[in-house]
């Protein structure tokens, strides 16, 4: 009862996502209120007048009113299953023009009146209390019905008449509590699918199997549970059945080979079993291979009851099928034989059971197989999976996910040339494995291993184009160098934090990559990958949503696509280039700036002003050390060319009216009656610096050079700094004669001050000058003592 609850279920998933596609019906346009297993004792009132779909599933409500429906004019699906209504007027739904889906099963009606709406396509009416089904008049008129679920206790070919007319897609046949059957009753129905629940008494089931497999193209057969049966093969070989699908079958070891010998002999080229239990003793029966039309079988969920049976003969059963396709699944097979003789199997699947390594070693019958499964096993040697295929000339496909497969490097492997497809996934496999891989592999599938990195040393896989490498350990991209053609690869939710850009150059040919959900760290090593996605969007599928930022912290969460640092600050030549330029052009502005402001010259003004406070204060010392008088602060040399200058602007800015600066000039301090030479060395001496105006006049000037070497003669005879020297005007080099060699040996060795012809910096150049000059005279007379 479980099951057929459940595919009830399945069916009303199933026909609400047809029924959109069919309809054309939006989602955003359906309105579903959904009351199921509210324990409603009537339907809700006031429903919102959109509703589309309405679930009231699993309550208690035992009567139905129009009013209950008529307001709903939009309503399209129905499910009023598992609840307790007895009777039902069909008018009911009258006024919902638009009902396409009524599932009235699981409920204790018994009578129903009237007639259902045209416009049906789905109606349920299965595992009621009906007696018959001869109330024809209620379906007569449903054209456009598709779907039809019924049960009864009797069914007689009379009752069955009116569906004649009607072209079915499924029906749903409930005989759980059936007592009656006319037999030839189910070939009146016209339906693609029949759904045949066999009756729960303990009766034998032929006469409605042999009517069953000549009713419907495809059978579905639920509850054969019987101890013993009689089946006449002959009775199938005139069947019409393709597809048969049997569905919690409980029988013999005996009753399964007679119901598959028949099946065998018959129209069927689909079989399948689900939820098989196997009762008794199995002991080793006839069975006869040949002249069949069935191409494929597939047993799930099977269960033998008796521990102790020969598993051999249960193999045998399977691996002699002479059929193209078998699949054997959650049945705990530890085994399975290899075929007696060449089989034409060209797909075998054995997912979800025990088998081990030691499956078809040496086994060369299945040179046809081309597809061979056999995940969530208990394989561990993927070099014994290798010498497996060895004999397996045929085979494209392998899939041996879910294991516990590894790989020790020095073990041989040999494939067959032809695999195309291998599927590792869910093993226990490193790096190693690429030595035991084939190179005729086409898809190789290695997601969910211990890949910690891909050496571009292995050899070359010229066929792969698609790689699945998703939740390894990979640290990084792998090189695409062995992978010359490689397509599609896969290396999501690994541990690559930065991707090398070595690694994305070397996969030319890859047009798609999944690399999402790593942990990525947003540095200047990531903006080459984050550059890559924004040059072609296509090559990766979940940019940008599943492309987050792990590393830094403060930046976890954030979209790459989010992620932005500059050039400058990941490119150090770039940098370096930059800091260079900036520091030049910077260099060169101040220089530009410093020649337009002529801040040399005041820098060098300032520097002549300390180093003269300096040398002042040591002169001072020494001369009050050595009790020496002064009648002048300095005595000025000039040539007669430059005297305007000197009288103009020399003396009055020195000169002070309260006599605080005293300059001894020739013309006014010259003592007549001595010889000149003798008045230059006398002013010199009681002067306590001298000043020497320097222009080209002054070097033409004889009295100038003997004043200028007196000077320098008491500069190095009392070791003294007293020599100023005033460029007035520029004096090239080349213009100073030979002789005056003393000149130039104080141009290139002293330090000098040069007249600024601009008005703002003269009051700097008179600082400095009077600077130097400053001293506290001693009382003297106003005539020089001879």
């Amino acid at each position: 009862m479980a099951g057929i609850i459940l595919r009830s279920f399945v069916l009303l998933s199933n026909f609400m996502f047809s029924m959109s596609n069919t309809l054309h019906l939006p989602t955003n346009t359906e309105y579903t209120a959904n009351f199921s297993h509210s324990s409603l004792l009537s339907v809700p009132k006031n429903l919102p007048l959109q509703t589309t779909i309405l679930d009231l599933q699993s309550n208690n409500i035992s009567i139905l009113v129009m009013s209950d429906f008529g307001y709903l004019l939009k309503l399209k699906v129905l499910n009023m299953s598992h609840n307790e209504l007895s009777e039902l007027d069909s008018s009911i739904f009258s006024l919902n023009k638009e009902l396409v889906y009524l599932d009235l099963s699981h409920n204790l009606l018994a009578v129903i009146y009237g007639q259902f709406e045209e416009g049906l396509q789905h109606l349920d009416l299965s595992f009621n209390h009906f007696n018959s089904l001869s109330k024809c008049e209620v379906f007569k008129n449903l054209m456009h019905l598709k779907y039809l679920g019924l049960g009864a206790a009797t069914v007689q070919k009379s009752d069955l008449k009116c569906f004649q007319s009607l072209e079915l897609h499924t029906v749903l046949l409930e005989l759980e509590n059936l007592s009656h059957y006319e037999s030839g009753s189910l070939q009146i129905l016209n339906t693609l699918k029949l759904q045949l629940v066999l009756p729960k008494k303990n009766m034998d089931p032929y006469f409605l199997l042999s009517d069953a497999v000549n009713s419907a193209q495809i059978l579905e057969l639920s509850n054969m549970n019987y101890a013993t049966t009689h089946i006449d093969a002959e009775s199938f070989k005139n069947s019409r059945v393709s597809d048969i699908t049997m569905i919690n079958v409980t029988l013999s070891w005996s009753n399964i080979v007679k119901l598959f010998q028949a099946f065998w002999k018959s129209s069927v080229q689909l079989l399948k079993v689900e939820e098989m239990t196997i009762m008794g003793a199995i002991q080793s029966e006839y069975f006869d291979y040949s002249a069949t039309l069935i191409q494929e079988v597939l047993f799930q969920n099977v269960t033998i009851t008796d521990y102790r049976f020969s598993q051999a003969i249960v193999y045998k059963f399977v691996s002699e099928m002479n059929i193209l396709s078998l699949t054997v699944t959650h049945a705990n097979v530890l085994f399975m034989l290899c075929p007696s003789k060449p089989s034409i199997f060209r797909s075998l699947k054995f997912p979800h059971n025990a088998l081990t390594d030691d499956i078809y070693q040496d086994c060369s019958n299945l040179a046809n197989l081309e597809s061979l499964t056999l995940a969530w096993n208990k394989l561990k040697k993927l070099s014994k999976v290798s010498s497996m295929t060895t004999h397996m000339i045929s085979l494209q496909n392998l899939d041996v996910s879910h294991n516990s497969l590894q790989y020790e490097i020095g073990e041989d492997c040999h494939w067959p040339e032809t695999i195309a497809n291998l599927d590792l996934s869910e093993n226990q496999l490193t790096e190693s494995v690429f030595i035991c891989l084939p190179i005729t592999v086409k898809k190789l599938d290695l997601h969910s291993n211990q890949i910690d990195h891909i050496s571009w040393e292995i050899r070359q896989f010229a066929a792969l184009e698609d790689l699945n490498l998703a939740s390894n350990r990979l640290k990084d991209l792998p090189d695409c160098r062995p992978f010359g053609n490689l397509v599609v690869m896969n290396v999501a939710k690994n541990s690559i934090q930065t991707p090398t850009p070595d690694s994305l150059y070397s996969c030319p040919t890859v047009k798609t990559i999944q690399a999402e959900h790593n942990p990525f760290q947003c540095n200047c090593d990531i903006r080459e990958f984050i550059y890559r996605e924004k040059e072609s969007s296509a090559r990766l599928p979940k940019w940008p949503e599943s492309y987050r930022c792990e590393y830094p912290e403060t930046l976890k969460g954030t979209l790459l696509q989010d992620f932005h640092i500059s050039e400058l600050s990941c490119n150090r030549s770039l940098l370096i280039v930059l800091i260079f330029l900036t520091v030049a052009i910077l260099t060169l502005s101040l220089f530009c700036l410093c020649k337009y402001m002529d801040i040399p010259w005041y820098m060098k003004m300032i520097w002549q002003w300390t180093q003269t406070m300096h040398r002042t204060k040591n002169s001072r010392s020494t001369q009050q050390n050595l009790h020496q008088n002064f009648a002048f602060h300095a005595f000025v040399s000039y040539s007669e060319h430059d005297s305007s200058w000197v009288k103009e602007c020399l003396l009055p800015n020195l000169e002070r009216e309260d006599g605080s600066i005293q300059i001894c000039q020739h013309e006014r301090n010259f003592v007549a009656g001595k010889s000149i030479v003798e008045n230059i060395i006398n002013c010199i001496d009681k002067s306590f610096k001298s000043i020497f105006v320097l222009s080209p006049n002054f070097i033409q000037s004889e009295w100038c050079h003997y004043e200028l070497y007196f000077a320098q003669h008491k500069v190095f005879t009392e070791n003294s700094d007293d020599l100023i020297l005033i460029l007035l005007e520029p004096i090239p080099k080349y213009l100073i004669p030979a002789r005056y060699h003393k000149l130039k040996a104080l141009m290139a060795r002293r330090t000098y001050l040069e007249w600024p012809k601009e008005k703002g910096k003269q009051r700097l150049f008179w600082a400095n000058l009077r600077a130097a000059i400053t001293i506290n005279l001693v009382e003297s007379d106003d005539e020089l003592i001879t």
